[in-house]
């Protein structure tokens, strides 16, 4: 992961000083920007707002200079491939989308229109882009490098709970980039003795019917992984673990903003505001072709002292001096 993590190339270095005539700046314009998110609003207008705040921050207004056309998915994968035939429909200037799933659908709907994907697990192997450095077509962007990070959750999660033996990943099956996450989470957990197994979430009432299962399975402990399912049913799936007294890890901060006991991952809020570097630069003539992904540079920890708590554990003095926020 720390070679991986060496390989961040600041966005300007590769940026062609000669824009093209297909993004370039008009001035006057009122650029439209599509927004696809796997999520729901409730979950990911933080995206959006991020994005907004980094554009101010580069002088620009929305309304004046920018207006969005957003699309939830409301955690249906299925609307997907639809939202991103209507914004190309659309014509719109630029389509950032949110999902590995969702950068697929847009790279299969236009090879003209530019794309910014963010949430990207590994978009070399799911085949989003040529190489990091060099994308290539028409897409660019950014991984949160989770298919790398994604075994620190189970060490976590065994430093919290030492006797856990039996352990539960959930997540939206039909995800390549979660397919990643999952291979690494069974190569470490064989090798620390810990019986992990899967369950896929598709909907709310699977959701419920995952829970159902554990119970009766008497699982230790759970990993819920990021995606447009989970973070759509985030609140659910939070107070389901708390009523079963279930030890969870998440991949983003939000599950812990509403109850969940504690998360490790990129720092979302900084890499959507980086999403509007992308955006500026290629309204002003830059191809995606030609801008490097960029890979997260600041992760945090975040732990809920008071679920901790309620949930009977003693919180190791050094994942406290590790955690980045603990909410009391």
């Amino acid at each position: 992961m720390n070679n991986r993590r060496k390989l961040v190339i600041a966005l300007g270095a590769s940026v062609l000083a000669a824009p093209l005539a297909a993004f370039a700046q008009a001035q006057g314009k009122v650029w439209r920007i599509g927004f696809i998110s796997s999520t729901s609003q409730r979950s990911g207008q933080g995206d959006v707002d991020a994005i907004v705040r980094g554009l101010r921050q580069l002088g620009y207004a929305e309304g004046r200079d920018f207006a969005f056309e957003i699309r939830w998915a409301d955690g249906n994968m299925k609307l997907v491939t639809g939202f991103a035939a209507e914004l190309v429909r659309l014509k719109v200037d630029l389509i950032v989308v949110r999902s590995t799933i969702a950068a697929l659908a847009a790279k299969s709907a236009t090879q003209s229109i530019p794309v910014v994907f963010t949430m990207v697990s590994d978009p070399v192997s799911t085949g989003i882009v040529n190489t990091l450095a060099r994308p290539g077509g028409n897409l660019t962007g950014w991984t949160n490098m989770f298919s790398d990070t994604s075994v620190k959750l189970l060490e976590l999660l065994k430093a919290m709970v030492p006797k856990a033996s039996r352990v539960t990943v959930i997540t939206d099956p039909d995800n390549s980039g979660k397919a990643l996450e999952v291979t690494a989470l069974k190569k470490a957990a064989s090798g620390q003795g810990l019986t992990l197994q899967l369950k896929g979430l598709r909907s709310a009432a699977d959701v419920d019917n995952a829970f159902a299962q554990m119970s009766r399975e008497r699982i230790d402990a759970l990993i819920v992984l990021a995606d447009g399912v989970t973070s759509t049913h985030s609140q659910r799936i939070v107070d389901l673990a708390a009523k079963q007294r279930l030890p969870a890890i998440y991949e983003i901060r939000e599950f812990v903003d509403r109850g969940g006991l504690m998360s490790y991952g990129l720092n979302i809020n900084h890499q959507y505001e980086r999403t509007a570097e992308y955006i500026h630069r290629i309204f002003k003539g830059a191809r995606p072709a030609d801008l490097p992904v960029e890979q997260p540079t600041q992760f945090e920890l975040v732990i809920n002292r008071n679920t901790a708590k309620t949930l009977g554990l003693a919180i190791p003095q050094s994942l406290l001096i590790s955690a980045d926020k603990v909410i009391e």
